[in-house]
């Protein structure tokens, strides 16, 4: 086993941030993402969700763009072992998306819930 490493835990955090800042200036769907987020957040800010309402929100955009992270992950990994036109590398990557798609419409049910009796 090798020792621990200060240094070595600091340059993978790098790395990370790094990955996370690719996404974020060439993916247009974070942005979408972001846009949303930034919605929800100022709208809860409105609107004085509650401490629980609060974790449910910030649960949703995490998971969303936790997703939206590891779809783009896959689209590359896709995009690198099987450059040419494949029907399984497509696939591969419409279910990638469509999990984005799972976690984006159970945050938009979750917004509805929180959100919905406060406009009404």
């Amino acid at each position: 086993m090798k020792p621990f490493s200060i240094k070595k835990r600091i340059q993978s955090f790098g790395f990370a941030f790094k990955g996370i800042a690719h996404v974020f200036a060439n993916e247009h769907n974070m942005w979408i993402h972001l846009c949303a987020a930034f919605c929800v957040i100022v709208s809860g800010f409105y609107f004085h969700i509650d401490r629980t309402e609060w974790l449910f929100v910030l649960l949703c955009i995490g998971g969303v763009i936790a997703a939206e992270l590891v779809n783009s992950a896959i689209e590359k990994l896709v995009d690198l072992v099987s450059p040419q036109q494949n029907i399984n590398a497509g696939l591969i990557k419409d279910i990638a998306a469509g999990a984005v798609l799972i976690i984006a419409i159970v945050s938009v049910i979750v917004g509805a819930i929180i959100f919905i009796p406060k406009i009404v």
